[in-house]
């Protein structure tokens, strides 16, 4: 337990220390902050660490036995009508308790938190059904992928401008640390209702179809809703310690409620299963109970932290740097997603697994820096919308374009993989310090935060899927190649068979002679 807990520890410390070397080298340099909201932030950072670590650790513990559980009891009703039913519901229960969903909401003035909140959960749960139904039928990802980003396209021309980046945004958001993992886990327990050799192909996929089910439902409702006024953050004036703590003090009762609200249901739809069909042990069940402790302080802690002090220091350093310089701006906000990338400790497994996967003929270091290179350019993308006003849709709909017409070419499940990385490398980060960022230098510059700042998760989720096709056409290309150099040894092989030797002395052949196979 305590060898797992320090790997939880480092694996937190790794995601969030390259951001706070950033904050401090910007802070020292071009961008200084007052000093008691320095202080305010690496306090945060430090309750972040623990918070993530908790977290993470009660994920493990907890919300993936229970997604595992809850796939295999589902799976072994065989009544699809109710397996359908279920699977939106756990759609539902899961992304309402989606922390950087959360975030994302208490961001746009305006619209009520709980009505974005729905909206993408709905969204989910009609996606991960759609999931489901792909696997049950055997149906390529790629033509499901098609037509739900040609929807999303086609939604995008009716959907009011100061909406179309936030829904774009959402889909982003809404696959964070919770989802993830208990989507993942689902997967595999639904994936088992085929025991063929393409069952653990069809576990990958679900992830990106509970990416764009949230993306066309908010962009529904941006038809019905508009954001008004500016962002809803809040740089606190601080002068002393004592301040920092009355403003812990202030929040952290309001997310103790949030926090438990979200997980409730998820955890009663659990205790059901548990009572009607799965009936596990004691001990399990106190595993997963210790688990859930984990992960509600561990939410509480993140969400304390991201929101008192992260947001805040990302919104004051955007808005400095770009009354430094715009170009510095988008140098600045490079290097920040090229490093926040690079920690995150999701992206470590992916890297691993597609080096499994190919054999070693793409190697996790050469996707580590592929993908901070991709993610690096969104957020210079990202900082130039800011700069521009951009639509949103100049990036998205050629970048997806590209990714959807490799899915023919590359292997079905790169393609998986590939749109579900977009969800991987948009980590708990983005929401709460690159996406502050951008809304602090869009309002320095007087642009509309809502056309202009919201969009940059979106970018960071797409230039992933990119990223990971590129290389799948790299492994394609690579795996002709080494085909075609097995053939001609074997060619070579034959005719040396073949070749003159002293038993075909009474043979009409002359030497040198070959027979043409």
């Amino acid at each position: 337990m305590l060898k797992l807990l320090l790997g939880k520890l480092k694996e937190s410390a790794l995601s969030v220390i390259p951001i706070i070397a950033l904050v401090l080298i910007l802070n020292y340099t071009i961008a200084p902050m007052p000093l008691w909201n320095l202080v305010l932030f690496i306090i945060s950072a430090v309750i972040m660490i623990i918070g993530i670590t908790l977290f993470n650790l009660g994920v493990d513990m907890s919300l993936i036995p229970i997604g595992e559980h809850i796939g295999s009891t589902l799976v072994k009703s065989r009544r699809l009508p109710l397996i359908v039913i279920l699977t939106f519901v756990i759609g539902v229960f899961i992304t309402v308790a989606e922390p950087d969903l959360s975030v994302l909401a208490g961001q746009i003035s305006g619209v009520p938190n709980m009505t974005i909140i729905l909206c993408v959960a709905l969204g989910v749960g009609i996606a991960l059904v759609a999931a489901f139904l792909r696997i049950l039928f055997q149906l390529p990802l790629s033509y499901l992928l098609i037509g739900s980003y040609i929807l999303a396209f086609l939604f995008s021309a009716f959907t009011r401008p100061e909406f179309l980046s936030v829904a774009w945004e959402s889909g982003g958001v809404s696959t964070g640390p919770i989802m993830v993992p208990f989507i993942m886990a689902l997967g595999l327990g639904l994936a088992s209702v085929r025991a063929d050799k393409t069952s653990e192909e069809d576990s990958f996929g679900l992830i990106s179809l509970c990416l764009i089910g949230p993306i066309v439902a908010v962009l529904i409702l941006g038809m019905f809703f508009s954001p008004s006024g500016g962002s809803a953050l809040n740089v606190p004036s601080l002068t002393s310690l004592g301040d920092i703590t009355r403003l812990y003090g202030e929040s952290i009762g309001e997310y103790f409620r949030q926090v438990a609200v979200a997980l409730l249901p998820i955890m009663l739809l659990f205790a059901i299963f548990q009572i009607v069909k799965i009936r596990l042990g004691m001990r399990p069940i106190l595993k997963i109970s210790t688990g859930t402790v984990y992960t509600y302080l561990g939410l509480v802690l993140f969400l304390l932290s991201a929101n008192v002090g992260f947001m805040p220091a990302g919104y004051q350093l955007g808005s400095s740097i770009y009354q430094k310089s715009g170009w510095i701006l988008v140098l600045a906000g490079m290097v920040i997603g090229y490093f926040v990338v690079s920690a995150e400790p999701a992206v470590f497994v992916l890297k691993h697994q597609v080096e499994d996967i190919t054999e070693g003929a793409i190697s996790a270091r050469s996707m580590g820096i592929g993908l901070s290179v991709g993610v690096s350019v969104s957020v210079g993308l990202a900082m130039l919308r800011v700069l521009t006003g951009v639509s949103i849709l100049c990036f998205v709909i050629p970048g997806y374009t590209l990714a959807l017409a490799l899915s023919f070419i590359v292997p079905r499940l790169f393609t998986s993989i590939a749109f579900d990385s977009g969800a991987v490398a948009s980590g708990p980060l983005a929401a709460t310090f690159m996406l502050p960022f951008a809304i602090g230098a869009s309002e320095a510059h007087g642009g509309n935060i809502y056309t202009d700042a919201f969009g940059i998760v979106t970018l960071v989720a797409l230039t992933p899927v990119i990223t990971l096709q590129l290389f799948g056409l790299a492994f394609t290309i690579k795996s002709r190649k080494a085909k075609k150099a097995m053939v001609l040894p074997a060619e070579s092989e034959t005719i040396i068979e073949l070749d003159y030797t002293d038993e075909d002395e009474n043979s009409s052949m002359l030497p040198g002679d070959v027979i043409e196979p």
